[in-house]
């Protein structure tokens, strides 16, 4: 019998579309990396420095300082976020990624994932641009200066859901049991700190990715999406990332009144505001304490998923 033997690209291609936005994103950043490691090896075997090969790619991927070469090279505030050169660099990064974003989609949805990445990577650059052309401590270094990486935007990440649910907890080897929102503070006044090292405008990025991600989980918990108004600007870039399930079923009646987004951002951050009372209360008194209704609530939350 004559068997069809599989091939590798499609298979992959499969995978990835049918894999999580988070999973996507850490693919892509990987897909890059291995890239220009791979051309890095073939530059080393054709005897061309490898400083020069990663400063061609820096010069034209990374995120430049300098306004005047910013707007020739307009698409760096997007390619910044998924450019890395060292393997301990992608590795952490990556590694903070997929901790906080499996969070997050137990809490949030994917398009929300995808635009905090996206628009908190953003921030840091634009924070880290200005602070570069404000400042004339950087003055002289500004016209070489270059970000990369996808620390800003995993800033954000971290940053939103910790400060969405603030009293989540993890467990930390030395540290214990401790709540994310003490944890992305700890992350935030140490960037601050060491704006005075060598790596001052990577810490600059990261704080400008976390106060958009603070921005974000402040409205939220209020019940408004700033983040929404972007999505549709970033619709071309999400549909390969966000793939809709068809049924073969359909609705043809409903007596329920569609509900708007206010309310019902609203009605997540009141939900969102009840588990963190519960929360807080397993943590001082036990599972124990908790009411019938509340180990409900509490069951059900756990058993949804993530839109």
């Amino acid at each position: 019998m004559n068997h069809k033997s599989p091939n590798p690209a499609i298979d992959f291609k499969r995978f990835f579309k049918n894999s999580s936005v988070l999973n996507r994103l850490i693919i892509i950043n990987i897909a890059v990396w291995l890239v220009i490691s791979a051309f890095r090896i073939f530059a080393f075997l054709f005897n061309v420095p490898d400083d020069t090969f990663t400063g061609y790619i820096v010069e034209y991927l990374a995120l430049p300082a300098s306004f005047s070469m910013l707007i020739f090279r307009p698409w760096t505030l997007f390619t910044y976020m998924f450019l890395h050169i060292d393997i301990f660099h992608i590795l952490f990064n990556m590694l903070w990624l997929y901790w906080f974003g499996k969070i997050f989609l137990g809490y949030l949805g994917s398009r929300q994932l995808l635009s905090i990445y996206l628009l908190g990577g953003i921030a840091g650059g634009i924070l880290y641009i200005m602070a570069y052309n404000l400042f004339p401590v950087f003055t002289t270094a500004m016209p070489m200066a270059r970000a990369l990486g996808a620390s800003a935007s995993v800033m954000a990440v971290v940053t939103a859901i910790s400060f969405y649910v603030p009293n989540y907890f993890v467990h930390l080897i030395f540290l214990g049991r401790i709540k994310i929102m003490y944890l992305a503070i700890a992350l935030f006044v140490i960037d601050f700190f060491m704006i005075r090292s060598s790596n001052s405008g990577g810490h600059i990025a990261h704080i400008g990715g976390a106060l958009w991600g603070f921005a974000f989980a402040y409205y939220l918990r209020k019940g408004k999406d700033i983040g929404k108004p972007f999505r549709v600007n970033l619709k071309s870039f999400s549909k390969p990332f966000l793939k809709e399930k068809k049924t073969t079923f359909r609705n043809v009646y409903s007596n329920q009144r569609p509900v708007s987004d206010e309310k019902y951002n609203k009605d997540r951050a009141a939900e969102g505001k009840k588990i963190d009372e519960i929360l807080d209360k397993i943590s001082k008194s036990g599972y124990e304490s908790l009411s019938k209704e509340e180990k409900e609530m509490l069951f059900n939350m756990s058993n949804k998923k993530p839109k």
